[in-house]
């Protein structure tokens, strides 16, 4: 190749790629992103204590009377009723106290009708004069004295009957009944008159049903609550009975639904709490007087809310915020106010409108002032479908 034909094959290839234009960087894709507008609800909202069951009624079956233990009728840790014999007390002294008052009160009885007798005859006589009135006068407080005599002798027998029935011990409740804490054959003492406290404690029975659950509200709450009640929002339990719902520590959720029906009249200054209680009915006897649970009660009056899936919500240092997507398909910021969950949404006090667009899914990819492609979609999440029936393998 000649030396002048080199140079002029390099000039004609670089004029070309001289006139050519920079071509553009080719633009990022439009990210796609799911929204929802929010759902608007009337809802209540709760609020949460913890607290202790009780036992409405606690019984402890101490003697009457003082005697040895014959006999234990009932099983330990068993359910009772009302009525149903736990103890029996060596009747037998008693027995005999009750057979001699009886013939004590027979002798009174005889001698009443024979001082009313004389008396009735010391009236006809004394209209005679055959005695004299100081003579009929005696009979007739004879006669008194009789009758009083007799009425001592049937209060007697009445009070050695009472004895002998309290040797028969039944329970004054229906509930659970603990162990037996004297065995057949030991000395009871039912503590003397007036000192029932010293009296031997035989055992114990709580009812259970209905049950109580007892809580201690903070001065906060128990505030807001009576300024509801003045508000006409919502009503105290100092008036009425409110709802209130309850489930134990290895319980999901609040299965068991009841009344708060009781408000004491003091707070506690020691712990800065209201005492209040649940009542709930425990018909399978599941709860028992000392488990812990949890209890809500209504915490606001009914309202209409706004909520969204809680997944939508970021955190950005300690402030709230969702990401929506506005009319001209850009991505904008909402600071917002959240309150507690309902039926799995999150409320949302401040901050969104009901047509706004809340992007609930892509949120990685969606950035404030850019545009996305949005694809609306309803807020609640859908339930998720039953898993299919498996399939019956034939037997061989």
């Amino acid at each position: 190749m000649s030396p002048r034909i080199l140079p002029l094959l390099l000039l004609s290839a670089f004029l070309p790629a001289c006139g050519k234009k920079n071509a553009a960087p080719p633009q990022p894709p439009v990210p796609g992103v799911t929204v929802a507008k929010p759902i608007l609800k009337k809802v209540t909202e709760w609020d949460e204590f913890v607290g202790r069951l009780e036992s409405p009624k606690t019984v402890e079956i101490r003697p009457r009377v003082s005697g040895y233990l014959q006999e234990v009728h009932f099983r330990e840790g068993t359910t009772v009723k009302e009525g149903d014999p736990l103890f029996t007390i060596d009747p037998r002294p008693y027995q005999a106290v009750v057979d001699r008052v009886t013939a004590d009160l027979e002798r009174a009885k005889s001698r009443v009708d024979l001082a009313r007798s004389e008396a009735a005859r010391a009236t006809k006589l004394v209209e005679t004069n055959a005695i004299s009135s100081q003579e009929a006068e005696t009979r007739a407080k004879a006669l008194i004295e009789a009758e009083a005599a007799a009425r001592s002798a049937d209060a007697a027998l009445a009070s050695s009957k009472l004895d002998l029935e309290f040797t028969n011990i039944r329970a004054p409740i229906a509930g659970r009944v603990s162990s037996a804490r004297i065995t057949a054959g030991n000395l009871v003492s039912s503590g003397g008159s007036g000192a029932s406290t010293n009296a031997t404690l035989l055992t114990t029975i709580v009812s259970l049903n209905p049950i109580y659950c007892y809580v201690g509200v903070d001065e906060r709450s128990a505030l807001k609550y009576r300024d509801l009640q003045r508000q006409g929002k919502r009503k105290s339990a100092l008036d009425g009975e409110i709802p209130a719902l309850m489930g134990l520590a290895n319980q999901t959720g609040y299965p068991h639904t009841g009344v708060i029906d009781f408000v004491d009249n003091a707070f506690d200054p020691a712990s800065g709490t209201i005492r209040a209680r649940g009542v709930f009915q425990n018909d399978d006897g599941l709860m028992a007087p000392g488990f812990f649970a949890r209890l809500r009660i209504p915490g606001s009056g009914e309202y209409e809310a706004m909520l969204i899936r809680d997944a939508a919500i970021n955190s950005d240092q300690g402030r709230s915020y969702v990401l929506t997507v506005d009319g001209a398909g850009k991505v904008a910021y909402r600071s917002v106010v959240t309150g507690p969950l309902e039926d799995g949404l999150r409320i949302i006090r401040e901050g969104l409108q009901a047509d706004d667009r809340v992007i609930i899914n892509g949120l990685m990819a969606a950035r404030v002032g850019s545009p996305v492609n949005a694809t609306e979609t309803p807020m609640a999440e859908p339930e998720p479908a039953p898993a299919p029936a498996a399939a019956e393998v034939p037997a061989k």
